[in-house]
C-alpha cells in the first residue's frame, strides 16, 4: 500500500467543511464524482461501522477508527460489499482513508490522505482533486447552477 495525499484550502470554516464532508445530504453530492448514487450508512462515531455503497448494493465496508468533529475523522476500509453481502477477501489489507481540518485564518486547510494500491493509485490522483474542488463549490457556496434561458 501506498499512501497519497491531496491538500487544499476552502474559503469556509471547519465546521461548515466538515459539515460538507460528512452531513446527510451533501456526502453524496461530492461523492458522486466517485461513483453516481454514491451513499454512505452510519452515524460517523468512532467505532461505529460504516458502508459506502454505490446505491446498487456494491461498495466497501468500513469501520470509523477516529472521529474528532470538525479536525479529524479516519476511516479503516476493512473489505467489500458485493451484490448486498459483506465480503472479506483473503489477503485484504486494511486501508485507511484520513480526512484533516485545520483552521487557518478564517478558511479551512483540508488534508486528504489514503491508502492505496498501484491498481487504485491512478484513478485516485484523477478522481479526488474534482471531489475537492465539489467539496470546495459546496462549503463555500459557490455551485453553479445552469439555467436555461
Amino acid at each position: 500500500m501506498e499512501k497519497i495525499t491531496f491538500t487544499n484550502e476552502i474559503d469556509a470554516s471547519v465546521e461548515k467543511v466538515w459539515d460538507t464532508l460528512f452531513g446527510t445530504e451533501t456526502y453524496p453530492q461530492w461523492t458522486v464524482v466517485f461513483t453516481e448514487g454514491s451513499a454512505v450508512e452510519t452515524d460517523w462515531k468512532k467505532g461505529s461501522k460504516a458502508l459506502f455503497t454505490d446505491g446498487k448494493g456494491n461498495g466497501m465496508v468500513s469501520e470509523i477508527a477516529e472521529s474528532i468533529p470538525n479536525e479529524f475523522m479516519s476511516i479503516k476500509h476493512l473489505g467489500e460489499l458485493k451484490d448486498g453481502k459483506e465480503t472479506f477477501p483473503e489477503g485484504w489489507e486494511a486501508s485507511f482513508e484520513n480526512y484533516e481540518l485545520k483552521e487557518k485564518a478564517g478558511k479551512t486547510e483540508l488534508t486528504v490522505s489514503m491508502d492505496t494500491n498501484k491498481e487504485w493509485k491512478e484513478y485516485f490522483e484523477n478522481v479526488w482533486p474534482k471531489a475537492i474542488e465539489k467539496i470546495k463549490e459546496i462549503a463555500q457556496g459557490t455551485r453553479k447552477y445552469h439555467v436555461e434561458t
